[in-house]
């Protein structure tokens, strides 16, 4: 998504070129060139400690599953917020975790980053933001995330490049 106003003082932009850049933004009444402005968040392949189930949750009254996901916060790195967002959510700690790819939420103007998370334990504790959850085989689970969403095509390129789970 393209800036069409200035987000410090509401001017028009106009692309004006710039040098190693192409057109970029401009606003002519603060003098600067306005790059794309967007949210980032984290989303997480949730794994049992066993490594053989993944966790899909329910949220806010939608009647399909998603991942474990939220923004991250002003001031805190992807990685904080990873096991941060379990630790509220889930209320269990993260045994380990690793990055695996990022994809961009329009509809929001959100970019994704995506990690693998392996729980400390299948013991949860979730908080008011989890309707319900379910444990899924590797099989299970590309039947079982929401279609066509960005979670699907991160789950499914999980578990097409990734011998981690049996």
């Amino acid at each position: 998504m393209e800036l069409d106003f200035c987000p410090v003082c509401g001017t028009k932009l106009y692309k004006r070129y710039l040098e190693h850049e192409g057109e970029i933004p401009y606003c002519e009444s603060c003098g600067d060139f306005r790059f794309p402005i967007f949210s980032t968040a984290v989303s997480m392949i949730t794994l049992s400690p066993d490594r053989s189930k993944m966790l899909f949750l329910k949220q806010y009254g939608n009647n399909f599953f998603v991942l474990p996901a939220g923004y991250v916060n002003k001031g805190e790195s992807a990685e904080q917020a990873v096991k941060r967002e379990i630790a509220e959510e889930l209320g269990v700690s993260v045994k380990e975790f690793w990055f695996n790819r990022s994809g961009y939420f329009e509809k929001s103007q959100t970019l994704i980053l995506n990690f693998t998370a392996v729980l400390e334990s299948e013991e949860l504790n979730t908080n008011y933001e989890v309707d319900s959850f379910g444990w899924f085989s590797p099989d299970e689970a590309v039947l079982n995330i929401k279609p066509n969403s960005l979670a699907s095509q991160f789950v499914k390129s999980f578990i097409d490049n990734n011998e981690v789970i049996k």
